[in-house]
């Protein structure tokens, strides 16, 4: 990582906190793990947090250099990530199509499950965490099923930590996966590391207190 990849991090991880997205405390993950951490994209929940978000996003891929021809966000928390992703690249000049699907297939209109662009040419997913991959999988399908190339994954924060296969821990995060096994890249604003780095320059002791248990946590379910 850059340096300017890692200020970008940083000033992420920061965002985060400030706007409630990031806590600290006990939380259990959907694999039934108490974390002691917990990020919640759904409470960049205006249009000042979203439009920096999109920025963050922007900054991201656009430093990665990765080649894509559309945008495409999985229900529900990607239709807006990738919305405004999509809506910020044309602002910075970059106008590429969005396409995004829902859960329950339409039955009058337009009928089918995906809507916006036709899924065509090589295609970004935008979400903002990747646990288990379960969504990225059901994205992947839609897409391939369409025609379109599942190109890459862009996400909010990596959380570097084994996924879960019919309740059973892995190896493999579910971006190693993706990454590894699916031959996609994935392009993370930020990972646990980042968050680690961030709470290890922290004068904020009630802050900085938060440190070891992210650690431990790390050292029992960490991968990448």
């Amino acid at each position: 990582m850059t340096g300017e990849e890692g200020a970008l991090a940083q000033a992420f991880v920061q965002f985060a906190l400030e706007s409630g997205v990031l806590r600290f405390g006990q939380f259990k993950t959907k694999a039934g793990r108490m974390s002691p951490y917990f990020f919640n994209a759904g409470l960049f929940d205006d249009g000042a947090k979203l439009a920096r978000l999109a920025g963050f996003y922007a900054d991201r891929l656009i430093a990665s250099g990765l080649e894509f021809d559309m945008i495409f966000g999985p229900a529900y928390k990607g239709i807006p990530l990738g919305a405004t992703v999509a809506a910020e690249l044309a602002r910075r000049g970059r106008n590429v199509p969005f396409a995004y699907n829902r859960k329950e297939a339409k039955d009058h209109g337009e009928g089918g499950t995906l809507v916006g662009a036709p899924l065509q040419g090589r295609v970004l997913i935008v979400d903002d965490v990747m646990s288990a991959g379960t969504a990225v999988r059901e994205s992947i399908a839609a897409i391939r099923g369409a025609g379109a190339t599942p190109h890459a994954v862009a996400i909010a924060l990596d959380r570097q930590e084994k996924a879960t296969e019919n309740g059973v821990d892995v190896d493999h995060s579910a971006v190693q996966y993706v990454r590894n096994q699916l031959g996609m890249q994935v392009v993370a604003i930020a990972t646990l590391d980042d968050l680690l780095q961030y709470l290890s320059g922290r004068a904020d002791d009630a802050l900085s207190a938060h440190r070891q248990g992210v650690l431990d946590y790390r050292a029992r379910y960490g991968a990448g």
